[in-house]
């Protein structure tokens, strides 16, 4: 700026990593870190990426048994097309065309568990309901009720079922909570030959199979089974007084494997590692999130390509706009060079159940509504319902940083963004001076716009020059104002494509001690 003595000038640079933050005082948080992530994902390429949006998966709504406010109880991708359930009846469905009934009378009290698996050379799907034997439909949707055929006696209402080692673990029985089920080699439904059960003296509440081993996650205890058939399984304690909530929040991310417990987002490795301690939990940083979580509606998937796990507790009488969820990603933190899992906020998604998988070789992620549709998530740009869409409400403000300083005022005479639009874009983006401070004055917005890959800022209140027009990653603008601690916030509310940003520097001028 003019008149200034540019030999005063001192950066403050910020690299956008270490994700949501609300565990900690303003002195001891990193300036990429953030105060808000609201519909931003933590990119595993650097920075925060807005996220994708939605579309239906299927424009017909997954059809009704005896209420229109039925939610969908399973969304899985199988043989290439998903199999979902609603009302208590099991469908096949493609991206067009109606859906086909393939198995009923299954129950609604409980969201399905499913596992994959191929015994014989053909390829199954096996779902248990809690309310009714387990079942399985091979390529051409045939059902096949899990009934004891090959000898014993079949689990009663499974909740929980998985292929380990070649045998079928059932968990969850109406008749026996405490105990797991396992079928004889290479078959679902023979509990006499090799078949047995296995009591752990807590309630079950999932099943896993991780590094070749099947852990039993229990309300307080978790176990896990070794070993390659009957002859040689093991059941050994990974942990006590540490158990998973919700079977549907269990999902291996990056090798690793993530649960929700009583007190947080915790991983098999660190609970095995550090034992019973509070160490355990790696979501501290997000703990206000974790106590607003209503555990009966909790759903889970992973998006491997960007080693994302994405959890969603929706309130069930909560309107869609202010559904929530939570996204975890691995990463190295920029500010810190340290690993650990970054979080995220998702907000609009009132997803009941979901899957992730690969069709025609392209991962796929899918979830069922509230409303009874299907949806494809990682599609679009805005949150779409059957009869409408809405933006993606999306919003990223930083710590408000001291630049090492909170007594000394500094003089703002630019900011420097990194950043990379995928298209056009048209957010708006604040400075925000002591802490959004009423009594002091705020500058005001300032356009934040892209044409295709090129970016700059708009003309705002402080100048007309447009800085890094074209392909250049850093745009600069000028902005005027003081205070003692700075913030950056930006928001996006409208329905462009995703971009990312990666960090930014804050130009100014130190001055006068308070």
């Amino acid at each position: 700026m003019a008149g200034t003595d540019t030999s005063q000038i001192t950066p403050y640079t910020a690299s956008c990593g270490g994700g949501l933050i609300l565990n900690k005082d303003v002195y001891n948080m990193q300036p990429g870190e953030a105060l808000q992530l609201t519909n931003f994902e933590p990119s595993v390429e650097g920075g925060y990426r807005r996220l994708n949006g939605t579309a239906l998966y299927n424009s017909n709504i997954v059809p009704q048994v005896s209420s229109s406010t039925e939610r969908v109880l399973m969304s899985a991708i199988f043989n290439d097309i998903i199999i979902a359930a609603r009302g208590g009846t099991v469908y096949s469905g493609t991206t067009s065309g109606s859906w086909t009934s393939r198995a009923t009378s299954k129950g609604t009290s409980y969201t399905y568990d499913f596992d994959k698996y191929n015994y014989n050379g053909t390829n199954k799907i096996i779902i248990a309901t809690g309310a009714a034997a387990a079942f399985t439909l091979d390529t051409s949707y045939t059902e096949d009720i899990i009934n004891a055929t090959g000898g014993g006696t079949a689990p009663t209402n499974p909740k929980f079922v998985k292929s380990f080692a070649n045998h079928m673990f059932y968990g969850g029985m109406s008749n026996s909570t405490n105990s797991i089920i396992f079928s004889g080699p290479f078959t679902e439904d023979d509990f006499d030959t090799s078949a047995g059960e296995i009591k752990v003296g807590d309630v079950v509440t999932g099943l896993k199979v991780f590094r070749d081993e099947l852990y039993i996650f229990c309300q307080r205890k978790i176990f896990k089974i070794t070993g390659t058939s009957s002859s040689n399984f093991a059941l050994a304690e990974v942990a006590k007084n540490v158990g998973s909530i919700s079977h549907h929040s269990i999902q291996e991310v990056s090798g690793d494997l993530l649960f929700l417990s009583a007190d947080g987002i915790r991983t098999v490795a660190g609970t095995s590692r550090i034992g019973d301690v509070e160490l355990g939990t790696v979501s501290k940083q997000i703990q206000d999130r974790i106590n607003d979580i209503t555990y009966d509606n909790v759903t889970s998937l992973v998006i491997r390509d960007k080693s994302q796990y994405r959890l969603f507790y929706p309130k069930t009488t909560g309107v869609e706009s202010n559904s929530k969820g939570i996204i975890s990603v691995i990463k190295v933190n920029p500010n810190t060079g340290e690993l650990g899992y970054e979080y995220a906020d998702i907000k609009g998604l009132k997803v009941s159940c979901c899957d992730s998988d690969y069709i025609s070789n392209v991962e796929t992620v899918v979830s069922g509504g509230y409303d009874g549709y299907l949806y494809k998530q990682e599609t679009g740009n805005v949150w779409t319902r059957a009869s409408s869409t809405y933006n993606l409400d999306s919003t990223y403000r930083s710590p408000d940083m001291t630049m090492g300083d909170p007594g000394i005022r500094k003089s703002m005479e630019r900011i420097n963004l990194n950043w990379k639009p995928e298209g056009e874009v048209s957010a708006n983006m604040f400075l925000q001076f002591n802490y959004n401070d009423v009594n002091t004055p705020q500058p005001s917005v300032i356009s934040l716009t892209s044409s295709g890959s090129g970016a700059y800022f708009g003309t705002g209140t402080y100048g007309t020059s447009a800085y890094g027009q074209g392909d250049l990653p850093i745009t600069r603008k000028s902005v005027e104002g003081s205070g003692f601690a700075i913030a950056l916030k930006i928001t996006d509310t409208s329905n462009n494509i995703p971009w990312s940003i990666r960090g930014f520097q804050l130009e100014f001028v130190p001055g006068g001690r308070r």
